[in-house]
């Protein structure tokens, strides 16, 4: 098995890239089969969104603050623990945004999009779902689509609920919504797509956000699972990601 070795240039995690280099034999990123990450979530993002195209499996190991996405670090046995690690297919968001300009820009998004108001005037935004319009008009900070594994991040803090992986389920969740004052957002079917257009957006300026991509200043944006695209992370046995997942709903 031929692995490439990455860190995060914050922390402990490049002193720490520098020992696994040390004790196993570490190849270009273009050249491995499996990558190995070291940081913590934010890192990981990073990562899936570089190596996007190349279809590589990436374990992931925390050196970092968060590191939901991550392993615990431990510098024995890492050949074997990748070759007993259960793999895990995700499928990012794509994020068509238009500004109100016309120009359109493209992103995908691992964990989410979230669309937020640029100035101190609250945002309105209408809903539609497979074309049809669920909600006329969300007035508040924004809103965010969650994948399962965005669901625990932004949306998480949002009061957005926490979503078991293969659920085929997406998060829809307001941000500070004034009205309508107890809408709580929705769970929905991956498969649907997700309509978002901004209301007075010159007046109320609003900007698109897939993960780190920010598009200002848009007046729609569309947003729909790209099954085309397959991100693959490994984890070991007994710290599966639908586990953490579970265990995160009870802690207290």
């Amino acid at each position: 098995m031929k692995i490439a070795i990455i860190a995060s240039e914050f922390g402990e995690a490049a002193q720490a890239a520098k020992v696994l280099r040390s004790r196993y034999k570490a190849v270009p990123t273009s050249e491995a089969d499996v990558i190995v990450a070291l940081g913590g979530d934010g890192f990981m993002l990073q990562t899936l969104h570089t190596y996007m195209g190349q279809n590589v499996p990436i374990f992931g190991m925390n050196k970092g603050t968060v590191g939901f996405l991550m392993n615990e670090y431990q510098d024995d046995d890492l050949i074997a623990r990748i070759g007993q690690a259960e793999r895990f297919t995700l499928h990012p968001l794509r994020m068509r945004a238009t500004r109100c300009d016309g120009e359109i820009v493209e992103y995908l998004a691992v964990n989410e999009v979230s669309l937020l108001r640029e100035t101190r005037q609250a945002a309105k935004i209408r809903i539609a779902i497979d074309g049809k319009v669920r909600l006329p008009e969300l007035v508040g900070d924004g809103v965010l689509v969650a994948t399962p594994a965005g669901s625990t991040a932004y949306n998480l803090s949002a009061h957005g609920p926490i979503i078991p992986m293969g659920a085929d389920l997406l998060a829809l969740t307001p941000l500070s919504a004034f009205r309508p004052r107890r809408w709580r957002g929705a769970l929905l079917p991956s498969s649907v797509n997700v309509e978002l257009t901004v209301i007075h957006p010159q007046k109320r300026p609003v900007s698109a956000v897939a993960d780190m991509h920010e598009v200002r200043d848009v007046r729609h944006v569309f947003i729909e699972e790209a099954r085309d695209v397959s991100l693959n992370l490994l984890f070991d046995a007994e710290h599966s990601l639908a586990e953490r997942i579970f265990t995160e709903q009870f802690e207290s």
